[in-house]
């Protein structure tokens, strides 16, 4: 089957794209605004570059065509904290892609546990395993997109110590949820590369 981008609808498109780029990473996004916590999963999600150390993240609108919370909140604070999703919160961090209103903290509404790790920067998920917490670098202008991609740099990170497998080579074992079309995936069956002759 072939296909041509520009005969398919924004549907049609996402469903290729999201069936096909696959996992996708769950950016688990936590922001602050007046002390209402906002907690929400996106997968249009991926490291971008180590220097500077950045990732992007792209954020769409509610269905009343405001945008959502985190995109509002990290334009104004300029601060987000990323955290990574395990088999343990896989129903938290769906229950959290739930439209709710704008003064109503996901982290309250669903008895979510934050824990602050840095205090310039918003709480994490309590019991994620790792975190990135990051400042907004820029917001790109995607000509014809009803989403807004940022380009987040990361200034600080948490990783459970179990996870740490060698703390001089910094070797981290997670295995983390990720997104494959509508549904999730965990990747736990790893294959050593093959030798390169």
């Amino acid at each position: 089957m072939r296909l041509d981008f520009k005969h398919l609808n924004p549907l049609q498109r996402y469903k290729i794209m999201s069936h096909t780029v696959v996992p996708r990473p769950i950016a688990w996004i936590v922001t602050e605004h007046e002390d209402i916590i906002n907690i929400a999963p996106f997968s249009y999600f991926i490291p971008l570059s180590s220097e500077p150390p950045a990732l992007i993240v792209s954020i769409g609108h509610k269905k009343n065509g405001e945008p959502k919370d985190t995109l509002k909140n990290i334009l104004k604070t300029k601060k987000c904290t990323i955290c990574f999703v395990s088999q343990e919160l896989l129903k938290d961090m769906h229950y959290t892609s739930k439209d709710l209103p704008h003064d109503t903290s996901e982290a309250e509404y669903f008895n979510i546990d934050t824990k602050r790790v840095f205090e310039e920067f918003p709480p994490m998920i309590k019991n994620s395993p790792s975190a990135f917490f990051c400042t907004l670098n820029q917001v790109v202008d995607l000509k014809g997109s009803k989403t807004v991609p940022l380009i987040l740099e990361v200034e600080k990170y948490f990783v459970d110590d179990k996870f740490v497998t060698d703390k001089e080579k910094l070797h981290i074992e997670l295995d983390l949820i990720a997104r494959v079309g509508k549904e999730y995936s965990i990747c736990e069956n790893k294959i050593t590369p093959p030798v390169i002759p």
